[in-house]
This record gives structure tokens, C-alpha cells and sequence, in this order.
């Protein structure tokens, strides 16, 4: 599905030529009628002579609704020059031509119209033709097929479509990354229906029934009709024009510029990350904190300028700007827009939106900046998926090509591609318990959650080797650093926290890398060793010795912290050589193996045990055979069943 745009000077004929080749008049308003001027956009349709259905996007003419031209000219395949034949090149011919040029229409048809006014003049005629080939020189339309036309008689009408399927012959086919969106440039109700708005779709297909989003709002709605060409279809592809019937929301609450999307797709944004360049013809430089009005879509907003390489910007000049726009628009990269002088009224330049979510304020003259943005401003897939990457890391294969503007199989090709080059580790353990099954292959596939760069796993690492040093530092005679208290100390501080997942596939890789080990709920430098000083070591020496006097009645929890002291009575817990049962009961850990035994061997001949049974079977107290038996039920050794004990 394609959509051609018109544009040029007041008066040269637009919608009467529309009219002529689509039998739809484009002009909908009584103002239109009365004044016999275009102010608004209007909407037709034709058929081409290779089959092809095409929209017709009209637009105003007049300097003063200029506003509205570039509401309805953002995505077009092609443009529709209209020229005068009787006039030749106007101003707004020329304001136009540099409006397509920057929007980088892919191609268009310059229609010579009113030439049954000029018949009796040929070299007039052939004048204007040589001016409008120079006028087209370096812009987009350089080239571009001349087609005389009239559209009172007829006359060159049919060269005119023929000359159109040409054009959109050359044109590549709209991009579907599956995230539709389409930039309302009209909003309506109609009786019996409810809320209409039509745009241009891209990015994605709309089906009837589906639920949407309405950015920069949020307001949710859902997809009642859809229409092409007056005609009801169930899904609309993209670069159709399309009428949707919306219900959940009322004409008042949309506005011309708004998006309608899939929910939680594309985000509203008020800093956006630019490359511009200026109209060869501009009489003043774009300044830096300069006014000026941002157009892009449908959508038009004041904003202010931040020239990131620049003093000034000199007509006919590129630079790099972050604009701060007045209020919350939808963006994503790749979106061209224009920028206009609000005073006097005049188009400055344009250019494309190359990070349309930055999240903060870059400061000027900064190489990094401007590195990071070329990437960006590259185009290529690769590039653009490793900074996204670098800016949300760790972070999903989905989360990076939807933030990359890519669908799933480009953002796949770019991460297999940076992960064959050592730039992105893959920390899914699944992931690289496949890999190592297959021999190093590094085959990428849908669906991986924890990715992030070669650069950003490094100071993973480096964080988490820091913080275990510091606590072994900190406490030399424990044995390893509870996980949890890993996690919340290496966890990224931007954004939220690390999902248990994401923990786990860290600690598991840093451990197959032979940085960590872990067991259990404790994790440890690879080569920490707690080691003794020779006064805790005759404390150890001389506890463990009351341990093996008195196994089945030994030292309790308090009588052993106060013969050691805390720390090393901790990493004789730690070191398997105490076993702590509960908050008063320790033994040590051969006294508790053989109780453990004979508990064992009573409940394979009995099938049941108590307490009181476990304490005349051992010869210790209540306190100790309550205890271990409560510490093997929490061990899922045994199971309570009343005031007895089973084998699980």
C-alpha cells in the first residue's frame, strides 16, 4: 500500500488535479468551497494502471497553513510537486520542495499543471520547464519526471499515473518491526460509530479487535472498524491510509500529533537526539537555546535547541542537537521532522531522529556524545544494537531491538554478529549450557533475557571480586558472603534492581569462569582461605576438645561464642566443623553424624520416633534431642506427625 503527498504554491492547481485523477474532491471544509483555497489536509484515493491502490494525501498551499502541510506530508512514499505552468516557481513551490528534500520523500512527479492557459506560448512553456529542472538541482527530487498537465481538459493525466508507477516502482517497501503506529493527523466522530482517526500506518500491522495505546496520552482504546479507501479490511498493513474507529475514548481526548500504537511500544519523550541540517537558502544560523518549532509525524511542538558540536549552525550546514520539546511527544529513531522560526515564519532545516530517549541533558563539545550519536545516526543495525545495549545492559533481546527500532530477526542477526565478535556476553545459563553442549557454537536464539557487553560484564566482575574482597577483609575467618547480600551490593544502581534470574545467571557464569564459588546461599572468592591467628587457634583447639568429651551434652551456642569469640565460632559453623541445630544447640559435626545415625537406624526398624525416645536413645536431654530433631525436620530428613517423627 502506497501514499503519495502533494505539494507546492497557493493556487497551482493541487486539489483540482487530485479531483481529476481520483474523482474525489480533497477540499471536505465550507471555507474551503467559499474561499477556493485549501487550508486543511484532504483525502483521496486512486487506482493506478498497474493495479496498484494508492492514497492521496492534499495539502495546503497557502504560507499561513503550512502547519497543516507538514502534518500530512511525513509518510508519503512519494511527492506530487504541483507547478504552475502559467507562473513557474513561487516561494512556497521552493519552501516546499526544501521540506520534501529534508523529509527525504523516497522519490516524486513534478506536475506542470494549467498548461491549456500557457498553449499559445510554447517557448513560455519550455521556459518554465528549464527553470523548474534547475530549481530541482540538489534536492531529492533531482531528476524527477516532468509531466505537463491540464486538469480542465485532460491532457497529460494519463502520462501522470504512468509517471507514478514508475516512481513508487522504485520505492522500498514500508519496514514492519511489529510495532504499528500511526500519526493522527485527523480526528472525528460519526454517528453510530463513535471517536475516527485517520493517519498514515508504519512500523506494524492494526487488526480489528485489537487493543491500543494512545501516546503521548496513555489512554487506552480499542479497535472497533478499520477502513482503506472507504473500504472495510481487518487489518491494515503498513503504508495504507487508514481510518480506525476507536472505542474506550472520546473525540476530546485526542489531539492531531498523537500516536496510536501497540501498549508499552513506543513511549512518549520530551528530550530527543537529533542530526540536522539547515536549508541551503536559511538568512539566519540555528543557535544554541534558540526557539523554535519542532514538526515530526503529525505532531507539532515548540522546543529548544542544544547545540552539541556547534556555536552556531550556518545555512546549508549539518550538526548534532538535542532538543528540549515543549510538551511529550512519540518518537522513535529513524523519524524525520522539520524545524521552523516561529518568528517570522520560515522553514530553518530538518534533518532525523537519531536517540529519541536520551534520558538526560548532554553536556556540549563532548566527543563521546558525538561518537555515540553517529553510531546511532550510522543506520547500521549492529552498531545501533550495541549502544542501545550499552544504555540498559543487563538487559533482554527484546527490550534492546524494540529500543533499536529493529524487528526480531534484525536485532538476532546483530546480537549472533556482536556475540561471534566477543562484544556481548550471553549470560543465560541455559543459553551456555547449549553452547558448551555444541561445542562453542555461539547460535543466538529468540527469547534471551540477560545480555550485556564485553565491556559492561568486566565491571560486573570487577564489582563483585571488590565487594567479596572487601567483606573477607572485613570478615577473614567466614567462610563466604551471604547471596542476597552480594546481590543487593553489585546489583546495577540505574533503574530498578536485579531480578533474581538475572542473579543467578551471573553468579552461575562468574563461577564457570573460576572467579566465585558458591554453596549453597553463600558465595566466595575462588581462592579465599579463612585462616586462624595461634590464640584462636588454641580457642578452636581447646573447643572442639569439650565437643568431644561431652558429644551428645557439648557446649552451647553462648558457651562457644564466649570461649572463641563471635567470628571464629561463625566460620567453625562455616567450615562444617560445628553443626548448629538451633538458636542455643551446636555439636560438633562427628558427634552430630553419629546421632543423626542411630536416629536413622531406630526409624528403618521403627518407623516412628519421639523426642523422649530420641533423648533416652542418645542419653542427653530434652533440649538437645529437641533441637536436632527440629533441625532434621528442617533439613526434610524427617517429618512431624503429631508428637512423633518419620523418615520423608
Amino acid at each position: 500500500m502506497r501514499v503519495i503527498g502533494t505539494a507546492g504554491h497557493v493556487d497551482h492547481g493541487k486539489s483540482t488535479l487530485v479531483l481529476a485523477l481520483t474523482g474525489i474532491d480533497p477540499d471536505r471544509l465550507a471555507e474551503e468551497k467559499a474561499r477556493e483555497m485549501t487550508i486543511d489536509l484532504g483525502f483521496a484515493w486512486l487506482t493506478l494502471p498497474d493495479g496498484q491502490a494508492v492514497g492521496v494525501v492534499d495539502v495546503p498551499g497557502h504560507i499561513d497553513f503550512i502547519k497543516n502541510m507538514l502534518a500530512g506530508i511525513g509518510g508519503i512514499d512519494a511527492a506530487l510537486l504541483v507547478i504552475a505552468a502559467d507562473e513557474g516557481v513561487m516561494p512556497q513551490t521552493q519552501e516546499h520542495l526544501a521540506i520534501l528534500d529534508l523529509l527525504e520523500v523516497p522519490g516524486g512527479v513534478v506536475a506542470l499543471t494549467k498548461i491549456d492557459m500557457v498553449q499559445h506560448d510554447p517557448e513560455w512553456l519550455e521556459l518554465v520547464q528549464v527553470d523548474v529542472e534547475d530549481t530541482l538541482v540538489g534536492t531529492g527530487l533531482e531528476g524527477s519526471e516532468i509531466i505537463p498537465v491540464s486538469a480542465r481538459t485532460g491532457q497529460g493525466l494519463e502520462a501522470l499515473t504512468e509517471a507514478l508507477v514508475r516512481v513508487l516502482a522504485d520505492v522500498p517497501e514500508r519496514r514492519d518491526v511489529g510495532r504499528p503506529r500511526l500519526a493522527i493527523d485527523r480526528v472525528f466522530t460519526v454517528s453510530g460509530f463513535g471517536t475516527i482517526v485517520t493517519g498514515t500506518l508504519s512500523d506494524g500491522i492494526l487488526s480489528v479487535g485489537q487493543e491500543v495505546e494512545i501516546v503521548p496520552t496513555g489512554l487506552t482504546a480499542r479497535v472497533r472498524g478499520l477502513q482503506t479507501h472507504k473500504q472495510k479490511i481487518d487489518q491494515a498493513v503498513p503504508g495504507s491510509r487508514v481510518a480506525v474507529n476507536l472505542t474506550g475514548v472520546s473525540k476530546e481526548q485526542i489531539n492531531r500529533g498523537d500516536v496510536v500504537t501497540m501498549p508499552g511500544t513506543v513511549g512518549p519523550t520530551i528530550l530527543v537526539d537529533v542530526h540536522v541540517r539547515m536549508v541551503s537558502d536559511s538568512p539566519w544560523p540555528l543557535e544554541h537555546n534558540q526557539l523554535v518549532n519542532f514538526f515530526s509525524g503529525a505532531a507539532e511542538v515548540p522546543a529548544r535547541t542544544r547545540l552539541l558540536d556547534s556555536e552556531a549552525i550556518q545555512a546549508g550546514g549539518t550538526g548534532w542537537i538535542q532538543l528540549r520539546l515543549s510538551e511529550p511527544v512519540a518518537l522513535q529513531r529513524g523519524d524525520r521532522f522539520i524545524l521552523r522560526l516561529p518568528s517570522p515564519s520560515r522553514t530553518l532545516g530538518g534533518g532525523v531522529v537519531v536517540n529519541p530517549y536520551p534520558g538526560r541533558r548532554w553536556r556540549r563539545f563532548r566527543p563521546e556524545v558525538v561518537q555515540m550519536l553517529q553510531a546511532y545516526y550510522s543506520g547500521d543495525p549492529v552498531r545501533i544494537f550495541q549502544q542501545e545495549l550499552l544504555r540498559r545492559e543487563p538487559a533482554s533481546l527484546s527490550q534492546v531491538a524494540n529500543a533499536s527500532n529493529l524487528n526480531a530477526t534484525e536485532g538476532l542477526k546483530a546480537l549472533e554478529t556482536l556475540v561471534e565478535a566477543g562484544a556481548v556476553e550471553i549470560l543465560d545459563a541455559d543459553w551456555q549450557r547449549q553452547r558448551d553442549d555444541d561445542d562453542d557454537r555461539t547460535t543466538v536464539r529468540p527469547g534471551l533475557q540477560h545480555l550485556v557487553s564485553s565491556e559492561g560484564w568486566q565491571k560486573i566482575k570487577a564489582r563483585i571480586t571488590n565487594t567479596l574482597q572487601k567483606y573477607h577483609r572485613q570478615y577473614p575467618l567466614r567462610m563466604a558472603m551471604p547471596r542476597e547480600e552480594l546481590k543487593s551490593k553489585v546489583q546495577s544502581r540505574r533503574g530498578h534492581g536485579w531480578s533474581l534470574s538475572l542473579f543467578n545467571d551471573i553468579v552461575a557464569r562468574a563461577t564457570a569462569q573460576n572467579l566465585i564459588a558458591e554453596t549453597g546461599s553463600t558465595v566466595r572468592l575462588r581462592d579465599h582461605q579463612a585462616s586462624l591467628t595461634p590464640k584462636q587457634q588454641t580457642a578452636v583447639s581447646q573447643l572442639l576438645q569439650s565437643f568431644e568429651r561431652n558429644p551428645l551434652s557439648p557446649p552451647s551456642v553462648a558457651e562457644s561464642v564466649a570461649a572463641t569469640g563471635e567470628d571464629v565460632f561463625l566460620w567453625l559453623v562455616d567450615s562444617g566443623q560445628l553443626i548448629r541445630v538451633s538458636g542455643d544447640v551446636v555439636f560438633s559435626a562427628e558427634g552430630y553424624g553419629k546421632m543423626v545415625e542411630a536416629i536413622l537406624e531406630h526409624l528403618q526398624s521403627e518407623g516412628s520416633i519421639t523426642v523422649a525416645q530420641v533423648r533416652d536413645l542418645l542419653g542427653t536431654s530434652r533440649k538437645y534431642a529437641l533441637g536436632l530433631m527440629e533441625y532434621l525436620d528442617s533439613q526434610r530428613v524427617t517429618r512431624r506427625v503429631g508428637d512423633t517423627r518419620v523418615l520423608r
